[in-house]
């Protein structure tokens, strides 16, 4: 099953054309490193693919049912006027998890207080299975375990997120993606404002999600130990390989070798069709030659295009 698709997916700024041709599909569970060239437009593609911009051209498919995240490079404005703390940021995602353990209290407590019918009895027992299968009980180790990750000491977790540094709000967007548990991740540049420690828990973290990953990074040895696809962006789409980082740079090495190969092969050709032409094209086989002139336009345009 796919969790996004996009088709035929293109860009423009004004005249200027920053991609075209997208077609994709990110599986569940995939895992997928996006690379290109710097200004191919690769945080433009992944805006248009978290529903943050709309694309020139074609379109993107996700279904109803699947949650999605998503952390920009720069993420300083993302909790813009709010005072509350670090901690109470993450408390936010086990929202319902709260109420759930205010309604056991009340019960609790109505219980304590006389002689429980066994109605009560049944709904508070009902509603501790539900708390307890939504992780009510360890939600707190959660919180923990990713700050602590990310590289929060305990001492800043009760620090007003509007007092953070722009590094230390982007390590805390990324904190509470990872808490919310989305069936898909984007992920743009996501190793900045995290030290050596950090990016090695993070490594193991995505290693292990259960949901999707695309993600945007110039750290090879992140791609390296984190995805099991690449998707390589030019001007013209987006070519697909299999593997990690040090396999995508392998199986590029062996399409280009085929391609100039084939080049080479093609160009070979296209000199001794041009010898026959020129000694053809007054005489008469004046036909013969205009037809494989025509013919040696098209070609060499589809030469141009394989050598780019």
């Amino acid at each position: 099953m796919s969790v996004l698709t996009a088709t035929n997916v293109g860009q423009s700024f004004g005249a200027y054309d920053v991609f075209s041709g997208v077609s994709v599909s990110v599986p569940d569970g995939g895992k997928i490193g996006l690379v290109g060239p710097n200004g191919v437009g690769k945080t433009t593609l992944l805006m248009i693919l978290a529903g943050l911009s709309q694309p020139e051209t074609g379109q993107v498919h996700i279904p109803r049912n699947i949650r999605l995240g998503y952390l920009s490079q720069e993420s300083a404005d993302a909790f813009s006027g709010r005072t509350h703390t670090v901690y109470d940021e993450m408390l936010v995602v086990f929202s319902d998890l709260l109420k759930m353990g205010e309604q056991l209290q009340k019960l609790e407590t109505e219980m304590s207080s006389s002689q429980a019918p066994e109605q009560l009895l049944e709904q508070y027992s009902a509603l501790q299975e539900r708390f307890e299968h939504a992780g009510g009980y360890d939600y707190e180790q959660q919180i923990k375990r990713v700050l602590t990750g990310l590289g929060f000491l305990e001492d800043t977790w009760q620090q007003p997120l509007d007092q953070l540094s722009g590094g230390q709000k982007t390590r805390a967007l990324l904190a509470r993606l990872l808490l919310e548990k989305p069936d898909l991740l984007i992920l743009d540049e996501p190793t900045n404002h995290l030290d050596v420690a950090a990016i090695e828990w993070l490594e193991g973290t995505l290693r292990l999600w259960d949901g999707a990953v695309l993600l945007v990074s110039h750290d090879r040895y992140f791609l390296d130990r984190v995805v099991d696809n690449i998707w390589e962006m030019n001007p013209r789409g987006i070519d697909q390989y299999r593997g990690n980082y040090s396999a995508y740079l392998q199986q590029r090495g062996d399409r280009w070798e085929l391609k100039n190969k084939q080049y080479d092969a093609l160009q070979e050709r296209l000199a001794k069709e041009m010898d026959f032409i020129r000694r053809n094209i007054a005489g008469q086989r004046t036909q013969m030659a205009q037809g494989k002139l025509s013919r040696l336009a098209r070609e060499v345009e589809a030469l141009s295009l394989i050598h780019i």
